[in-house]
């Protein structure tokens, strides 16, 4: 909490192992122990002497107020006005007056709410703590060929460790022999377990399948994708919304008006005439009880934090109360092309020869050049020729023909691969049957690769970034909730980005742009909406997501760069997650407006009630601390919502 801030017993730092508030309730407990014996003392029930009733009072308030008085004593000498020290301060001045039940159960029904309000608060951490718990202690280390059980913080990069069937994941790795389902939704949220083969990335705390892995460490314990999953939450919870914010500036000022108002009410009734001076104070301290703010200081905080960890545990990582509320607020949004709305990974579609060359050959002559790329389109094509076990070739002396392919030589002869322009500048005649489905397939946005073998036409291989299976039904549900326009931006050619934006059905195509020609466009968007998302990889997109009012990063299982690039990370590339976190972002905001309208309702309600003598402190209490864990109570709903208008 900054200096600035208004502390109370309400803060959101619970006291106690994790905020459980168990411990707590003792301190509660024995104080109305102690208050009850001195009441029933004091009602002739139990013979007893004045002076054991007096201890027993003092006993009670003592347990119940003393490390209030205190730590509001410290405060106050700061000229920090501390709500639970004016109850302590409340219930002094009702024992000074001889109301020693009305102060002792203040006290009591103080610390039992505090107790209470840390206990639900600490439901809400325990639902962030819980996925540290995921992962193993230890793991089974292979040294050799033997195995070797040693703690999980042992762990270095390189080491390899065998994960048998059913076992959680020690520490994020890549899989370095064997293969199986993996189930990743604790990182990710992902319903249905990842197929994995060696090559592929796994982390810690996952559940694997039926299969043994030998997995290579590639992250200490401390950096796996879990652990800062972990702390980036945990640091959220301290990100304050505008909303929280408003509430804490509102309370800086409040706060002393509501002293310098009891102050009032104890001295100008019995000045005037009005009351006798014990009733004034009664009524006014009863009138500070209900004018206390802690049902405001924690009804944000509370929805909050749950609605963050409720994000958590489906995989979508919101990094705080500002971009919780921000998100809530989204009107459009933009969504990069290329690995968002598409997978990111060019497909072969189809191929066209030349009579006399099949299309196993026309992909064994493409792989011969590709097999000695990395582009993506490369590798494309060298998977199909090794998916379709046609015979891989090899070619020698490979350059790159800039802006238009490859060439190297192959058996002695020239080997060429590359875009169409390859065949306009060979000079070789080229067969009206492949012209023509060059011509058709270009118009329907495909990538073409035409290949050549010493000048002479061999065919062309079209190549596709196919979108997301999900992205169709996560644009509509978008739409769905209002979020219009959905604004597709592409570096692509227009007819490749038509072809695409047609299928995943987007309001609006932005093609051939720039990286600050993207920047551009969310800069418009945001000047006509006021309000937009910004959805990329996290790497590329990094100027626009910084510019939209929430940067949303396509995670790609949980990169470190994803996790820190943008407002919100996606740790699975499920685009079905954007709108989940829409809805789920409205209905913290419906909830944290609910929890405003309660805690300043029953200030309202309890300040004239109070001052006019219906409500009397111990009812006022009541109602105060039930207002208090009420609006606790309300936030955490947020743990356990679901998004009812998901398609099914």
């Amino acid at each position: 909490m900054t200096d600035d801030a208004i502390p109370s017993s309400h803060d959101m730092e619970p006291h106690g192992e994790e905020g459980s508030g168990i411990s707590e309730l003792l301190v509660p407990v024995l104080a109305g122990v102690a208050l009850a014996t001195a009441y029933a003392m004091q009602r002739e029930w139990i013979g007893a002497p004045r002076e054991l009733q007096l201890a027993l009072f003092m006993a009670a308030y003592l347990i119940a107020g003393l490390e209030a008085f205190v730590r509001g004593l410290k405060l106050a000498l700061r000229a920090h006005l501390d709500v639970d020290f004016l109850m302590v301060v409340a219930a002094v001045g009702a024992a000074f007056i001889g109301k020693w039940v009305d102060g002792g159960l203040l006290l009591f029904l103080f610390a039992l709410g505090n107790a209470l309000e840390h206990y639900a608060m600490g439901q809400a951490r325990k639902a962030i703590r819980a996925l540290g718990k995921l992962a193993p202690k230890t793991a089974r280390l292979l040294r050799g060929t033997q195995e070797q059980e040693v703690p999980v913080e042992q762990l270095q990069v390189n080491d390899v460790v065998i994960v048998r069937p059913g076992e959680r994941l020690p520490a994020d790795g890549r899989v370095r022999a064997g293969s199986g389902a993996v189930d990743q939704s604790p990182i990710t949220g992902e319903s249905v377990p990842v197929e994995k083969s060696p090559g592929d990335d796994v982390f810690a705390g996952t559940v694997n399948g039926d299969g043994s892995l030998e997995v290579s460490v590639t992250k200490r314990s401390a950096d796996s994708t879990m652990s800062r999953m972990i702390r980036l939450v945990e640091e959220a919870q301290h990100q304050k919304g505008r909303t929280q914010r408003t509430a804490e500036a509102f309370t800086r000022i409040y706060v002393p008006c509501v002293v310098a108002g009891t102050v009032a009410a104890i001295v100008l009734p019995p000045l005037l005439g009005w009351l006798p001076f014990d009733q004034a104070l009664l009524r006014a301290i009863a009138m500070l009880v209900g004018a206390s703010p802690c049902a405001l200081a924690i009804s944000t905080p509370a929805a909050v934090l749950a609605g963050v960890a409720r994000a958590a545990r489906s995989g979508v990582l919101i990094k705080g109360g500002l971009h919780l509320e921000s998100l809530a607020e989204i009107r459009a949004i933009a969504m990069d092309k290329t690995g968002t709305i598409t997978a990111g990974r060019p497909e072969i579609v189809t191929m066209a020869t030349v009579p006399g060359v099949d299309e196993a050959r026309l992909l064994s002559l493409a792989a011969a050049l590709e097999r000695r790329s990395e582009h993506p389109i490369a590798r494309a094509v060298v998977l199909a020729a090794e998916t379709r076990g046609v015979p891989m070739l090899s070619a020698e002396g490979v350059a790159a023909i800039k802006g238009k392919g490859l060439e190297g030589t192959l058996q002695g002869a020239r080997l060429q691969a590359g875009s169409p322009r390859l065949l306009a500048e060979s000079g070789a005649p080229v067969p009206a049957a492949l012209q023509q489905a060059i011509n058709q397939l270009d118009g329907q946005g495909h990538t073409i690769m035409t290949v050549l073998l010493d000048g002479v036409p061999q065919g062309a291989i079209a190549l596709s970034d196919r979108e997301r299976p999900d992205a169709r039904a996560a644009i509509a549900r978008l739409q769905s909730l209002g979020v219009r326009p959905v604004v597709m931006l592409t570096g692509d050619r227009t007819a490749v980005a038509k072809a695409i934006g047609a299928s995943v059905g987007v309001d609006e195509i932005r093609a051939e742009l720039l990286p600050e020609d993207k920047i551009t466009a969310v800069r418009e968007l945001l000047h006509k909406h006021h309000a937009i998302a910004m959805v990329g990889d996290g790497v590329n997109d990094a100027p626009a997501l910084a510019m939209a009012t929430v940067g949303v990063a396509m995670g790609r299982g949980g990169t470190d760069v994803a996790l820190e690039a943008a407002d919100v990370a996606l740790m699975a590339d499920d685009l079905g997650r954007i709108p989940f976190a829409v809805a789920l972002a409205r209905f913290a905001r419906g909830v944290i407006r609910q929890n405003v309208f309660v805690s300043m309702g029953m200030v309202l309600l309890l300040i004239p009630l109070t001052l006019s003598g219906v409500v009397n402190t111990t009812l006022a209490v009541i109602m105060h601390e039930g207002s208090t864990v009420a609006v606790v109570l309300n936030g955490l709903r947020l743990l356990a919502w679901r998004d009812r208008g998901a398609p099914r």
